[in-house]
């Protein structure tokens, strides 16, 4: 099984997505050969002459990994609606399972030496028609990176994630990364202190408001630093 760490979030909008590229792209200075992976999205557009459908966050994630995949293997699962996944899954009269997922992985990363998955939404997203999507990762014990967007409320939802995924027992939560999604948000450098008393450790990496690059599908393209506690808790080493 080729090894690789699953991305959540405090909620939708908390930055999965820059996280996720930013780490793909830590992983190719490093010579990691990565994929990227967005095994579930809802919100999307259709293109092309057979009017294929294509999520802009699974997109991102193909541009920056390492490993270029096919788009069918990046995201297997991609609906129209930008609702919760199991409605949309549901509304498109498809069933995602727990075993089409894990075959999917294997499909997917065969050949790679790490994968970085994107979730969607939250930890505890629900699926079509029972399960939820962290059942992929505590089904294969991958690692969870919980990327916290800063706005209010989210030493809340950090905790009450942090406290899920420690209680399934079945995936090592190995840290959090800070992302400031709300210019407006008061008392960052406090709530980050609050953050990392109440998570027990301080972040793997914090990453700023950027007014400077973005994608072409508008996603800010952040780096994160080359730091040995972050490799190392990640497992991205050759």
């Amino acid at each position: 099984m080729t090894p690789g760490i699953f991305i959540t979030g405090t909620n939708t909008g908390a930055g999965k997505t820059v996280v996720a590229a930013a780490l793909l792209r830590l992983a190719a200075r490093h010579g990691v050969d990565a994929v990227g992976l967005k095994p579930v999205a809802s919100g999307a557009e259709r293109s092309g002459p057979d009017g294929t459908l294509y999520n802009t966050d699974a997109l991102e994630l193909q541009a920056a990994a390492p490993r270029t995949l096919d788009y069918a293997l990046v995201n297997p699962f991609c609906f129209e609606q930008a609702v919760a996944p199991h409605l949309a899954a549901r509304a498109a009269g498809i069933e995602v399972t727990g075993d089409a997922l894990e075959q999917w992985y294997c499909r997917a990363t065969r050949g790679a030496g790490f994968a970085i998955i994107e979730g969607a939404g939250g930890w505890r997203v629900p699926l079509h028609p029972t399960g939820f999507l962290s059942d992929l990762p505590e089904r294969l014990g991958f690692g969870v990176v919980l990327v916290v967007g800063l706005t209010l409320g989210c030493l809340n939802h950090a905790r009450l994630t942090a406290e899920a995924i420690i209680a399934g027992g079945r995936c090592p939560l190995l840290g959090w990364i800070g992302n400031e999604v709300d210019p407006h948000f008061a008392c960052v450098e406090d709530n980050l202190v609050s953050l990392a008393e109440l998570l027990g450790t301080p972040p793997l990496a914090r990453l700023r408001l950027a007014a400077g690059p973005r994608s072409v599908w508008g996603n800010p393209v952040l780096e994160l630093p080359d730091e040995p506690r972050l490799l190392q808790s990640l497992g991205i080493t050759r």
